[in-house]
């Protein structure tokens, strides 16, 4: 069975839509804090059970019988020098082990490094190191930036007309559909082991381009 975390965010929804075009709906569990916002996947056959980062005992139930675990990347990530990110990959890591599961799957991001300047991408690495320390065979999308994110750096721009942004270099922006996408492939074909290549948008926009497209 195929188990994916976080099942109630954009990206994990997202996956669990493209595994249902592959694989049969009994083949595919998902891992959610709140069971009652996955019903509708639950009427379609997926195997619904609440999965929290912050209890370990529930992460074992909800991955049982899994062959393959694809953990989503909590989200709390390199606030303040705390990395309790990093303590929720491992706890999924070691309960995906427990569970049996063949393959582990982690969505990571192109810029990870342990000496990045963007916090997140620290965290992104050090979960990398915790899955080879496992022992399991994982493989580590390494995501492009979120094309969802783009709007946060326009602000106020559409309504005053004006971008105002630090100059930067051009960002290859890829919008979760694609991403869902081409980890469904990797998964049900178990494709790639390790770290992936990057998994981007085949186009590089820089903010003159941003502000072109809103405009």
């Amino acid at each position: 069975m195929i188990i994916v975390t976080g099942a109630n965010g954009k990206l994990g929804r997202a996956v669990v839509e493209q595994l249902l075009k592959r694989v049969p709906a009994n083949q595919i569990g998902v891992s959610v804090r709140d069971p009652n916002q996955a019903r509708e996947l639950q009427e379609r056959g997926v195997r619904v059970r609440r999965g929290d980062f912050d209890d370990a005992e529930s992460l074992y139930q909800a991955f049982e019988g899994a062959s393959q675990v694809l953990i989503v990347s909590t989200g709390i990530m390199g606030e303040a020098g705390i990395p309790h990110g990093i303590w929720q990959h491992q706890a999924a890591i070691d309960a995906a082990k427990k569970a049996g599961a063949s393959r582990l799957l982690y969505t990571s991001h192109m810029g990870s490094s342990p000496t990045s300047h963007f916090a997140p991408m620290i965290d992104h690495a050090a979960t990398e190191e915790l899955l080879k320390a496992s022992g399991m065979p994982f493989t580590s999308l390494r995501n492009g930036y979120y094309a969802a994110a783009a709007p946060m750096l326009i602000g106020g721009a559409i309504k005053t007309g004006e971008l105002i942004a630090p100059e930067d270099g051009p960002v290859a922006w890829t919008v979760h559909s694609d991403l869902a996408e081409a980890t469904a492939a990797i998964i049900s074909e178990q494709k790639l082991d390790g770290m992936t290549p990057n998994l981007t948008a085949s186009e590089a926009i820089d903010m003159e381009g941003i502000a072109t497209i809103a405009s």
